[in-house]
């Protein structure tokens, strides 16, 4: 089958190339690639800062994928051939807490991922992609709708005419603006360009800030808010900006902290954390049964992902460039 290898770390070292292709086992799905979806952790995997003690070489990168399956081994019963599913990211992740090493079943590293003609998914992690969504919009579900869902609902237990904060405009930022107004919060949106903030009110943002015209955007929040802080943040940024994230929370809040744009790590001020006593969360996407539940919600809301651009699949490296530069909504690659 043809697949895209990455050879060493490094955007050249990613080349299209042939793999053998795979034959489902026991409880497996052979799954016929539809489309893939980039995330951050994509990105940051082929630059060689995302866990590089677990990357094999070669390896078929890319998490999140939505395809038809086509051939199934011995004793599946949960799916069927001709049946359109889901990757889910955390393999073996079924339900409940997360197990203390979900990261070394991962598809897109260590586990072969889908930017290839064909996957292996094994029957238990694979999710029944939506109906009413194509491959290219199904495939950007198993990170960023995920990670957003569990963020609001599983940790945040966000209620109606509460408040969610959400930084930027990228694929979990997004998803979270869509999910949040259809639970009945006020959301607030952060980004540094004008013409994005605009586009994230007609999906559902209340109000908006731009963080490079105010940089202390969390006393804008505050203003905002009658100086009480929002109920939940999911915090994309990392760096040192947590100190801002935990001062625009409501005392008793939470923040999900779901990435590191601006940095692995921070210099956190206690004091604050503990006096407002903000519970401050590690967010590594969900459970598969969160998965499940999710796709009803957006299917009954009607929630359709927003995509910034779909490559073919010649152009998976333009598609990690656009990446790069920061999309509003997702970058998509068609496989077939």
């Amino acid at each position: 089958m043809k697949a895209w290898l990455l050879n060493d770390f490094g955007l050249d070292n990613l080349v299209l190339g042939e793999a053998p292709t795979p034959q489902p086992k026991a409880g497996e799905l052979l799954v016929k690639v539809g489309a893939v979806s980039l995330n951050y952790r994509d990105k940051a995997i082929v630059d060689g800062i995302y866990e590089p003690h677990l990357v094999p070489k070669p390896l078929i990168p890319v998490s999140d994928a939505a395809g038809t399956v086509v051939a199934i081994g011995d004793g599946v019963t949960r799916f069927k051939a001709g049946d359109r599913v889901n990757s889910h990211l955390y393999s073996r992740w079924l339900d409940g807490a997360p197990g203390p090493d979900e990261s070394l079943y991962s598809f897109g590293s260590p586990l072969p991922g889908g930017l290839a003609e064909y996957m292996i998914i094994h029957e238990q992690s694979a999710v029944r992609a939506p109906d009413a969504m194509s491959d290219e919009e199904a495939a950007t579900l198993p990170i960023a709708a995920l990670t957003a869902w569990y963020s609001l609902v599983d940790f945040g237990q966000l209620q109606p005419g509460q408040s969610v904060l959400v930084q930027g405009t990228g694929g979990v930022s997004i998803f979270t603006i869509q999910i949040a107004a259809a639970l009945g919060a006020r959301v607030i949106a952060t980004s540094s360009r004008d013409d994005n903030l605009e586009a994230v009110k007609k999906l559902g943002a209340s109000d908006v800030v731009n963080y490079r015209v105010t940089p202390q955007w969390e006393q804008e929040v505050l203003r905002l808010t009658g100086g009480k802080g929002v109920d939940l943040l999911l915090d994309v940024a990392g760096g040192n900006g947590v100190n801002q994230s935990i001062a625009a929370t409501k005392a008793g809040g939470r923040i999900a902290q779901i990435g590191f744009l601006t940095g692995q790590e921070t210099q956190l001020n206690l004091m604050p954390l503990i006096f407002r006593q903000t519970t401050l969360r590690g967010i590594a996407v969900a459970p598969r049964s969160s998965f499940d539940r999710m796709n009803v919600f957006l299917n009954d809301k009607k929630i359709r992902p927003v995509i910034d651009h779909v490559y073919t699949f010649e152009e998976a490296r333009e598609a990690y460039q656009h990446l790069a530069r920061g999309p509003f909504g997702k970058v998509v690659i068609k496989v077939s």
